[in-house]
């Protein structure tokens, strides 16, 4: 069994910053990719920010320049700085990696249950 859980959303006014974590628990042999997703009221879940095993990383258009993802390898956690934000900001983040459970053959995809991040103007 393999958890995600993301913390550190609330309310922020605009032009603030936020840090949302995830942890990622249970029987993990290893995890390539980590990404946080986000999903606004009425629009569908896009992909704000990826991280691979190696550190490479990439941004939605809509978050370059402001947002920073990270990983602390050892803990099996990610994270998401939020910088300079904005009301269209405002949305549900999930946490999402790719995680090899221990005796399993091939990865699959987990999803956290998402930390709400308010932008207020």
């Amino acid at each position: 069994q393999v958890q995600l859980v993301e913390s550190g959303g609330g309310l922020v006014q605009a032009g603030g910053s936020l840090r949302l974590s995830c942890a990622a628990s249970g029987s993990i042999f290893s995890i390539n990719l980590m990404d946080w997703y986000r999903q606004a009221p009425g629009k569908q879940r896009e992909l704000a920010a990826t991280i691979t095993s190696d550190g490479t990383t990439s941004y939605a258009d809509s978050v370059k320049g402001r947002f920073t993802i990270s990983r602390d390898y050892t803990k099996n956690m990610v994270y998401l700085q939020m910088n300079s934000l904005k009301p269209e900001d405002t949305a549900v983040y999930y946490c999402s990696a790719n995680i090899q459970m221990r005796g399993s053959v091939w990865p699959a995809r987990y999803w956290g249950q998402g930390t709400l991040v308010t932008v207020s103007s």
